[in-house]
């Protein structure tokens, strides 16, 4: 039998409690990825890189050179932490997030 309900967090589904457990973990694995990246230096090389090519005195084989070397860093940032194209926000546990809105109108004219 498939559960469609909630499980008392807020999640739905049949596997609502995996898919939460899964995000989880695939927000860690990520952090400790980025941290990983972070200490090898490759956004740092693409740094200088961008930082040689505002010399005054550099040549066009080395602005090439430059130019392949930072794409190849950014590339390889890139395949392990794609671009993050929109962000999901929850409440405590997955659950919904309670919004509390008011509105005051202003006379302008006194």
């Amino acid at each position: 039998m498939i559960n469609t309900g909630t499980d008392g967090r807020g999640c739905t589904g049949r596997n609502a409690m995996a898919k939460t457990r899964a995000q989880q973990n695939r927000a860690i694995r990520q952090e400790a990825l980025r941290e990983q990246l972070a200490n090898q230096g490759h956004i740092q090389h693409v740094v200088d890189c961008a930082e040689k090519l505002g010399e005054p005195k550099i040549g066009s084989s080395e602005v090439t050179r430059l130019k392949a070397k930072a794409e190849l860093h950014l590339k390889l940032v890139e395949k392990y932490l794609p671009s993050i194209k929109a962000i999901e926000h929850t409440g405590e546990d997955g659950g919904e997030i309670n919004q509390n809105l008011k509105i005051i109108f202003v006379d302008t004219d006194s």
